[in-house]
C-alpha cells in the first residue's frame, strides 16, 4: 500500500504518523495493500478553493475527499485494489474544531484523516443512521491506532492536557518549528 502524504502548509506535520494511520485503516477495513490514498495538508485559503469549486460552499473546511476509484471496504473474503483518491486537510480550520472538542488538534487532524478515507470508502452521514454508523466507526478506529502505538509514542505527537497546552508536531519541509495549540 502507498500512502503519500504531502504538507502544503507552514504548520509541521508528521508524514510517518499520517502514513502510518492510513496503511493501518486501510489495512482494518480489508483495502488490499496494492492500493494507492494521497493525504494533503493544505493552508485555509487552498482549501477554501477547492471548497468553493467542488461544494460550491464558501470558505474553509476541515476535510475534502476525492474518489478515484470508488473503492469499497473488503467483505473479509475478497481484499479490494486500486487507487483510493486523495484527502485534503485544513490544519487551521482543525485546530479550532480540536478547542471546541475538547482534544488536541493532531488528535483532530487523525480523526479528520480517518473521516476522509472513510468517505474514500462509500461512508457518508447524510442520515441520522449513517451518521451514528461512520462517526462511531471512524472514533473506534481512531482509539484503537492510538492504543496500538508503542508506549510512549503519542507524548511526541498528541497532547496531554494534564500537563502542557500545546503540541509540537515535527516533520516538515522545513527545519522551523510550530506548536499547534490544542
Amino acid at each position: 500500500m502507498s500512502v503519500e502524504v504531502t504538507n502544503e502548509t507552514s504548520w509541521n506535520i508528521e508524514p510517518k504518523l499520517f502514513s502510518d494511520l492510513g496503511i493501518w485503516v486501510l489495512d482494518q477495513m480489508r483495502v488490499s495493500t496494492q492500493s494507492d490514498l494521497t493525504v494533503l495538508f493544505y493552508e485555509a485559503d487552498a482549501i477554501a478553493e477547492l471548497h468553493e469549486r467542488w461544494m460550491n460552499l464558501s470558505g474553509p473546511t476541515d476535510v475534502m475527499s476525492f474518489p478515484m476509484d470508488e473503492l469499497r471496504p473488503g467483505d473479509g473474503k475478497t481484499v479490494v485494489e486500486g487507487i483510493l483518491g486523495d484527502i485534503v486537510i485544513c490544519p487551521q480550520v482543525a485546530s479550532q474544531q480540536a478547542v471546541s472538542a475538547g482534544h488536541s488538534t493532531m488528535e483532530e487532524m487523525l480523526l479528520l484523516a480517518i473521516h476522509g478515507m472513510l468517505h474514500l470508502l462509500g461512508y457518508d452521514h447524510t442520515t441520522a443512521e449513517q451518521e451514528r454508523q461512520m462517526f462511531g466507526l471512524q472514533r473506534q478506529l481512531l482509539l484503537t491506532f492510538l492504543a496500538q502505538l508503542p508506549a510512549g509514542t503519542t507524548q511526541a505527537w498528541i497532547q496531554d492536557r494534564e500537563n502542557t497546552s500545546t503540541t509540537r508536531v515535527v516533520g516538515d519541509r522545513d527545519d522551523t518549528q510550530k506548536d499547534i495549540e490544542a
